[in-house]
């Protein structure tokens, strides 16, 4: 894998550039729909490809290892085979899925141990095994293995935390470093930038994995409770740390103003499972702002979902028919909500990729940022 840098705004630190890898380019700025199971809750691998225009789906590590299980994704040749998606894939290592275990996990130098939220089972993330098993998913882009600390933890806590989390990723590096792909194609592994909202600890955490010269990197431990002033205000400082030349990944963001916020402070990729959720309870996001469906004033509205945006679910349904579809809590109301959203999203970071390249990403930007805020 390896990154081409096109374009760099004048005005902020937005960048264009493009991704590329065993499975195809991915042209940055660019939001990554969230597959944690090998698929996109209540999206056809059709829709992914010829409605969202996904360039690259996540899967994740821990639910994956528990469901199907290595030994099945080994059989088929890896989640690209499993799942038919032919386009790139990254895998997060599961250390956040295994964070929000707060009540039934232990974590130790050696790795976490956690019960499986399925069955209760026991079992052991290690920085190896989760190096592994990312080798048997398949990802064209594989994370490091760390722990997501609580945003309001104390100094202590939180450099114990990250000084674990780097120790943890010298030996995803050995372990990486001394396996083969499995399915004849090269994968990728990013490390991770800890530190809490500590700015001593992030300046620390960024040095150090930009030494270790990986191909990416990834900036984690945000949007996880602390305001959205503060992301972006570590974010900011976490960039000017990180090499240029390598893409950079802000993990689990999230709101569309975030994520212009963020591609401004110079985060090239992105992910959240907002789209998906939101719009499963009736959350719609539009070119002209924020839908509630389930508001009254809907019910009957003749109009196009979105107008502006095209697309199957934009264009094809009314506001008054999803809002009928999720009051009556049909299953293709979260359908088409999903797919809007999803569009939404992956059409917003290729608009400001559009007005990168163009040099009035800033005054766009402008723009945009009270429109995707505005609640209709």
């Amino acid at each position: 894998m390896n990154f081409t840098l096109q374009h760099t705004d004048l005005h902020t630190k937005a960048r264009a550039g493009i991704v590329h890898t065993a499975h195809g380019d991915i042209q940055t700025p660019i939001f990554m729909p969230v597959g944690t199971v090998g698929t996109v809750k209540g999206i056809h691998f059709r829709e992914l490809k010829d409605d969202i225009k996904a360039q690259i789906i996540l899967g994740n590590t821990y639910h994956l290892y528990l469901r199907p299980g290595t030994s099945t994704l080994e059989k088929y040749g890896g989640l690209h085979k499993f799942n038919s998606w032919d386009k790139p894939i990254l895998t997060d290592s599961g250390g956040f899925q295994v964070y929000s275990l707060s009540g039934i996990r232990k974590i130790t130098e050696e790795g976490v141990q956690f019960q499986s939220h399925i069955d209760g089972s026991k079992h052991l993330f290690t920085p190896e095994n989760v190096m592994d098993t990312q080798r048997s998913i398949g990802g064209d882009i594989i994370m490091a293995f760390d722990e997501c600390p609580p945003s309001m933890a104390e100094y202590t806590y939180i450099k114990k935390s990250m000084d674990m989390t780097h120790r943890w990723l010298k030996r995803c590096i050995a372990r990486f470093d001394s396996t083969e792909p499995k399915y004849g194609y090269s994968q990728a592994l990013f490390p991770i930038v800890q530190g809490g909202t500590i700015k001593e600890l992030r300046r620390e955490s960024a040095e150090f994995i930009s030494s270790l010269d990986r191909e990416g990197n990834a900036i984690g431990g945000l949007a996880v409770g602390e305001p959205a002033e503060v992301m972006y205000e570590i974010t900011d400082f976490v960039t000017d740390y990180l090499p240029k030349n390598k893409p950079r990944y802000l993990m689990g963001v999230g709101t569309p103003a975030n994520i212009l916020e963020n591609i401004a402070l110079g985060v090239d990729m992105f992910d959240c499972v907002m789209p998906t959720r939101n719009g499963r309870n009736g959350s719609i996001f539009t070119t002209q702002g924020i839908i509630n469906i389930k508001n009254k004033k809907w019910e009957g509205d003749e109009s196009p979902i979105d107008e502006v945006l095209g697309g199957y679910a934009s264009t094809n349904h009314s506001k008054g028919y999803l809002r009928h579809l999720i009051q009556s809590h049909e299953l293709l109301g979260g359908m088409i909500a999903s797919l809007q959203n999803l569009t939404f999203y992956v059409w917003l970071t290729q608009e400001a990729r559009k007005h990168i390249l163009a040099g009035d990403f800033f005054d766009w930007k402008k723009e945009m940022l009270p429109i995707v805020m505005r609640k209709l």
